[in-house]
């Protein structure tokens, strides 16, 4: 395990060097998993680290490859890469986890949830984003769009959130590698999904989708009427704090 700016890091089996900042506590470990060109440092995962410090309760938020402190470019990446270094950041951790995926983290969360279904204890999504490279990008790009994505290998979005997304041609093609809306898609223990009404990014149908095509005992959607895709203000913070309670009520622990 290495350190860089003071961050600790530890190397990926496939060599990416992954920031993280983890808390020790009482388990199951809350995980954050943020969302596409985010990082560590947002509202949301630093909230929640304020929060399981508050509570005695382990906790850990990293930066996928590309993103925030963590080794590699992002337009490198893809689904499946910042899948596998959620995998990997599971390893600094002992036992079961709760996950909470924020926008595509939710995506990468389900997976995790699909591939290691005996490490997760359960679930929180904030605006999951499952299958957004198929669904929402591809699905939306003009002939022009994709007539560039393949003779240059990759296109410019414009986004809300500072400079244009770099859309590469992996990242679609390897996202159909990755995606959870097609075939079942259980989920064996407590979930709570929260959804905006406003979400510019991922749209309330989304969330029906998601919450009509999984299956488990314990399943609940809450939609907050008027919240966009950031989900932060003080209100959607303190429903963040609550789901992840009752998650880990519902496991009593």
């Amino acid at each position: 395990m290495d350190t860089h700016d003071d961050t600790p890091t530890f190397v990926t089996p496939q060599g990416r060097r992954i920031a993280y900042h983890l808390i020790d506590g009482t388990g199951p470990a809350v995980v954050f998993l943020g969302g596409f060109k985010s990082d560590m440092g947002g509202t949301k995962a630093v909230h929640l680290e304020d929060w399981a410090r508050a509570s005695g309760r382990a906790f850990l938020r990293f930066d996928y490859s590309g993103h925030g402190e963590s080794s590699e470019a992002f337009t490198d990446g893809c689904i499946g890469d910042w899948c596998a270094d959620a995998q990997a950041a599971l390893g600094l951790l002992g036992g079961k986890v709760v996950l909470v995926g924020s926008s595509m983290g939710g995506w990468i969360s389900l997976l995790l949830a699909r591939a290691m279904p005996e490490r997760i204890a359960g679930l929180v999504t904030i605006a999951a984003a499952p299958d957004f490279t198929e669904d929402s990008m591809w699905a939306g790009f003009s002939d022009a769009q994709k007539a560039t994505l393949e003779s240059d290998g990759q296109v410019a979005l414009p986004s809300d959130y500072g400079e244009p997304y770099i859309i590469t041609k992996r990242l679609i093609e390897e996202g159909r590698n990755q995606l959870v809306l097609r075939e079942p898609l259980p989920l064996p223990f407590p979930v709570r999904f929260l959804q905006g009404t406003a979400d510019a990014d991922v749209e309330m149908s989304v969330a029906l989708r998601l919450l009509d095509h999984a299956t488990g005992p314990d399943m609940r959607l809450t939609l907050v009427d008027g919240a966009d895709h950031r989900f932060s203000d003080p209100t959607c913070l303190a429903l963040i704090e609550t789901a992840v309670e009752d998650v880990l009520g519902q496991i009593g622990r």
